[in-house]
């Protein structure tokens, strides 16, 4: 799958109209499907912190087969934590597995902090909050 440019299209199913949220084309998440971003078995040590990074030992994903049966919603790789404005750019799994099920993490690393925090902290660079129970509905075409 390939990172595309957001447009205000992305929020329909080319194939039926509808939002992609409400889409029956797109199948339902199966989030027993996952697996960790570098590859090896899911452990609870994985969300140990690197001190030095702020980053987890690895992350969780939803398997690139599960990924690949589409999205939801466009695949984004960077957002803006609100408290100190920086910008942090994600990996193509962790942005795709987003893009696939937007309500599979409760939350994101900010870079500049060093840090892990909820969603609602955090927005899209196109402006859209990350927490999908801030996000507004698509307006009918």
């Amino acid at each position: 799958m390939e990172d595309k440019e957001l447009t205000s299209d992305d929020n329909w199913c080319p194939d039926c109209g509808e939002p992609r949220e409400a889409c029956k084309c797109i199948p339902p998440v199966d989030r027993s499907k996952r697996c960790m971003l570098s590859g090896k078995p899911e452990t609870p040590e994985h969300r140990e912190i690197d001190p030095a990074t702020g980053m987890q030992k690895d992350y969780v994903v939803l398997c690139p087969q599960e990924r690949a049966k589409g999205f939801v919603k466009p695949v984004r790789r960077s957002y803006r934590h609100l408290t100190c404005g920086s910008i942090t750019t994600m990996g193509l799994a962790l942005a795709e597995t987003y893009a696939r099920d937007p309500n599979f993490y409760s939350g994101t690393m900010c870079v500049n902090c060093h840090a892990h925090f909820p969603l609602n902290q955090f927005k899209w660079e196109d402006g859209e909050p990350m927490d999908p129970a801030l996000q507004e509905e698509p307006e009918a075409k």
